[in-house]
């Protein structure tokens, strides 16, 4: 059972039918729910119930008024530009507010109290009228049922009013959309519901006192608040969540922009935090982290991740990563071939050295170990130099029965750097000591942060990176690179590349210096290959030579280095650079510099996961399609006051524009 909310996907609607019976000069609608102890509770208004019509929402809440004991008034109605249809409005307590200080003086006694009861209603793209927000308490005593409205709706409306004496077997069709209780154990606030069973402890969220509302609240206020933002819901058969997932309109925009690489962050969840979460993670244009989406899972089984991974491949319109990076995990394994056949799987080496000291801190020669396996892993250029070391460290250290290491030689397709050098990581591989993949969250939760506050948190996180990113862009466009050399490949990408990223490539280029010899070692007509040789900082600060095998095809300009850089950060290395410069070339091929990294690549760049083909009767496509492009112009219009003026300008104009179009429509 899922409940999805954004703009892509389809909700399934439940729906109930309430009848009205007349009896005598009494009237009361059959739509009750029967409580533990053989009562009828009228239901309550909640988040999420859907109404054929306006009349039905407000007749719906003024039965629901008789029953509790309330008056309802029309607080604010909201119509469309130029003509009279509804579609919104607040239906509110009677008591609610206060007299105008203009009426203060007349000589009826104050009956308002400020109360806060209300329910917000709109008119959805389904068009029915769903409930919004709903406020249930009161700041007042309430009366008996009463049986009598003070008001009603319009004119039109009143000829329509359950009220009426024509009434007797009218129908409202209620499309009950899934609503969060506000108990403890998140289920749904359905009746005739049984308590849920825990003895199975992936069939649900664990949730402690006001979680699921710190849930159901953030995400109410996210949909209001936040154009294009998307949440799906998997409830168990008893009702309680067991999934969540939600991603908000900058990191959707930023999936279209980032979501070739993504690394799915689950240490929250496989370490056992208080919250269970799982992250998904991209690198921008400064090589900085991108939240890509979040989710909360009942457990570590294939089914939780293979629902995430498909509830976020429907966010990116069935468009799947280039690759995935995740910790080593055969439950994330076998979640991933099902959900992205096609994507190139692999773990992050980071998160396996990380794990050393605990999986192998107790053998004898602890420290020999680390190091043997460290040179193995990050020193070794070919797959028999890999082989050759691994086998020398554990016939060495006598652990070659060593179950994690074993399992760990048996997953090295995924990890080792020396087979993944056909990967493309975009910084993320992690091929260096000094790479590491951090998690998101990293300085704002720690293992016992509350779900409760994490909400705050989140949002503190998500604002403090947005703000790195506008002002990166900012100096990366404002401000020129301090050029180190003469070479021309740095000059080349000064101009391009935004200024975290040249200054990682400059860094390269200065490198060429380290590199003293290049010499061919093989050619076959156009097909060259090059050995550089560099001068290297070794251990105790030894200098050592290595030496760098380079493929070059002077016919289509291609180069590829043994080490793979390009693959592995998405620019060139050092020794490529050589060969480069070896053979007379001035200008790094237009093959090698990635778009990903440009200064202008967001204001460039079109998102397009369908080929630039919409469906143009879809209005769903066509709020997608729309958002994209006025993001384009808001990522632009804050990079200073004039582009701010500018862009709020342009907006003005084409609102006018539009408004243009309903008016000759009329």
């Amino acid at each position: 059972m899922e409940e999805e909310s954004g703009n892509i996907g389809i909700v399934q609607d439940d729906v109930v039918s309430i009848t009205l019976q007349s009896e005598g000069n009494r009237e009361e609608l059959d739509f009750y729910n029967i409580v533990a102890d053989g009562r009828k509770e009228f239901v309550a208004p909640a988040v999420g119930m859907e109404f054929e019509s306006y009349d039905d929402a407000y007749n719906y809440y003024n039965c629901y008024a008789k029953e509790v004991g309330f008056r309802v008034r029309v607080k604010n109605s909201w119509f469309k530009r130029n003509s009279k249809e509804k579609y919104g409005a607040v239906l509110c307590c009677s008591s609610q507010g206060f007299k105008r200080i203009k009426d203060v003086n007349r000589l009826r006694k104050e009956t308002r109290t400020g109360c806060p009861a209300m329910i917000r209603i709109r008119l959805v793209d389904s068009r029915r009228w769903r409930i919004l927000e709903a406020t249930l308490e009161h700041n007042h005593l309430l009366g008996p049922r009463m049986y009598k409205t003070i008001k009603t709706v319009e004119a039109d409306s009143k000829r329509k009013s359950l009220f009426n004496s024509n009434a007797e077997g009218q129908t409202i069709k209620l499309y009950k959309a899934v609503v969060i209780d506000s108990s403890d154990t998140g289920c749904l606030n359905t009746s005739a519901k049984e308590t849920p069973s825990f003895s199975n402890h992936h069939n649900q969220l664990h949730l402690k006192k006001g979680d699921a509302q710190a849930i159901y609240n953030y995400l109410c206020r996210m949909q209001l608040t936040n154009p294009n933002f998307f949440y799906l819901m998997d409830f168990n058969d008893e009702g309680c969540i067991k999934h969540v997932f939600w991603i908000d309109a900058r990191s959707r925009a930023a999936c279209g922009y980032f979501g070739d690489v993504i690394f799915l962050d689950n240490c929250y969840l496989a370490n056992k935090y208080e919250i269970p979460l799982v992250v998904f993670v991209g690198v921008n244009h400064h090589g900085q982290t991108v939240l890509l989406g979040c989710g909360l899972l009942a457990g570590e089984t294939t089914e939780s991740y293979t629902w995430l991974l498909k509830t976020w491949l429907k966010c990116m319109s069935g468009h799947s990563p280039q690759t995935i990076i995740t910790d080593r995990s055969q439950t994330l394994q076998s979640a991933i071939s099902e959900v992205f056949p096609r994507s190139l799987h692999r773990y992050g080496i980071s998160l396996i050295m990380r794990k050393i000291p605990e999986k192998l801190g107790g053998l004898r020669n602890y420290d020999a170990i680390r190091k043997t396996f460290a040179k193995a892993v990050y020193e070794t250029l070919k797959v028999g130099e890999f082989e050759a070391a691994w086998g020398q460290m554990v016939q060495q250290h006598g652990i070659a029965n060593h179950e994690w290491l074993r399992s760990l030689y048996e997953d090295r397709v995924r990890w080792a750097p020396v087979y993944l050098k056909d990967t493309f990581f975009a910084g993320m591989s992690t091929a260096r000591p000094a790479d590491i993949l951090h998690p998101f969250f990293e300085k704002y939760v720690h293992k016992q942060t509350p779900l409760k506050e994490f909400f705050d948190k989140y949002e503190l996180a998500l604002h403090k990176k947005h703000k790195e990113e506008t002002l990166s862009d900012i100096e990366s466009r404002s401000s020129s690179s301090l050029l180190k050399t003469k070479c021309s490949f740095e000059q080349q990408l000064s101009k391009i590349y935004t200024k975290e990223i040249f200054q990682k490539f400059q860094l390269e280029v200065e490198e060429m210096y380290s590199c003293f010899s290049t010499t061919q070692l093989h050619v076959d007509g156009p097909y060259i290959i090059f050995l550089v040789k560099e001068r290297l900082l070794g251990e105790g600060n030894r200098r050592e030579i290595r030496d760098y095998e380079v493929y070059y095809n002077r016919g289509s300009a291609e180069v590829r280095c043994i080490c793979s850089c390009f693959n592995f950060n998405g620019y060139l290395c050092r020794h490529a650079l050589c060969v480069l410069n070896f053979n007379g070339v001035e200008e790094i091929p237009a093959k090698y510099i990635l778009s990903r990294w440009k200064k202008e690549y967001k204001r460039l760049y079109v998102i397009d996961h369908a080929n630039n083909t919409i469906d143009i009767n879809d209005r769903i496509q066509r709020f997608n399609q729309l958002y994209r492009s006025a993001l384009r112009v808001v990522e632009e219009g804050v990079i200073s006051i004039d582009h701010y003026s500018s862009a709020s300008q342009a907006f003005e104009e084409s609102l006018n524009r539009v408004h243009n179009v309903e008016e000759k429509q009329e």
